[in-house]
């Protein structure tokens, strides 16, 4: 040892080891900055000429579309109901096939690695194409009306709330399916009465969220075809009958706003129900 040499710290290894920290997040958050100026960029969202006439356009249009008119209200409850069944049973029958393939897609639920890996590629194939192209290819499978929305939104749905329901049997406590394995439970009993209840509150919430956005993707999918209030909305646009489509907008937005509120209701009663972890 030469006498007088200063020491390494331990404080210094972990302020080099925060520096370096630093020195990466600066450099994610720079590229990623760039990356969302290219994309406007590339976008036109930089063309500032565009906006000159938007803000006029806007205020014409909303002249156009006040006072509301209700006028036709009667003729609104047949597509409002096809846009409540869409929603209701799109997002069904994306649980019902999201359940047991969730069951098959979790690391921990018994399942072998290879049916994981191809349970989980499954997933994201069928949630990487978005709800309106799935409205295309059931539109020109099964014809117009709400039944080829229901399809678009159960095959989404089945990809989207697949995928949050594995992620949330993956994050379930281990110690309640390994004592009932040890009991010789077989993998299916451990899934029902071990794993399956810890995770039913996350699953149910995930659902709630699921039906709000279904409710309003419903809509959407009347452009292609699938019928609902969206189709009541596009067809006056295209009249330029701009009271009666803000009335029809002002309609749908009461009808989210109630399945908000409900959601809402129902996470604070699945939240308080929850038992308290010791």
């Amino acid at each position: 040892m030469i006498l007088g040499a200063a020491q390494p710290s331990p404080y210094d290894a972990l302020a080099g080891d925060w520096r370096r920290l630093q020195r990466r997040r600066l450099t994610a958050g720079a590229l990623a900055a760039a990356a969302a100026f290219a994309a406007f960029a590339y976008a036109g969202a930089l063309e500032f000429s565009r906006y000159a006439d938007a803000l006029r356009t806007l205020a014409q249009l909303a002249q156009d579309s006040t006072p509301p008119d209700f006028s036709r209200w009667r003729e609104w409850g047949r597509p409002l109901l096809e846009t409540l069944a869409t929603g209701i049973a799109g997002t069904a029958l994306g649980a019902a096939l999201a359940l047991p393939l969730s069951a098959l897609a979790a690391r921990n639920a018994g399942a072998p690695v290879w049916l994981n890996e191809i349970v989980r590629f499954a997933l994201g194939a069928v949630r990487s194409l978005p709800g309106l192209i799935w409205g295309v290819i059931f539109v020109a499978a099964v014809g117009f009306g709400p039944l080829p929305g229901v399809l678009a939104l159960g095959a989404h749905s089945t990809g989207m709330l697949g995928k949050l329901f594995f992620e949330a049997l993956e994050h379930v406590e281990p110690g309640p399916g390994a004592a009932l394995r040890a009991q010789g439970a077989s993998k299916l009993a451990v899934f029902r009465y071990a794993q399956l209840p810890q995770a039913l509150p996350r699953l149910a919430d995930a659902l709630i969220y699921r039906l709000e956005h279904n409710l309003r993707a419903a809509t959407t999918l009347g452009l292609v075809g699938a019928g609902g209030f969206g189709l009541e909305i596009v067809t006056a646009f295209h009249l330029f009958e701009y009271r009666e489509a803000s009335a029809l907008i002002l309609v749908l937005l009461a009808l989210v706003t109630s399945v908000n509120f409900f959601g809402a209701a129902l996470r604070r009663s699945l939240l308080h129900a929850r038992p308290e972890r010791k």
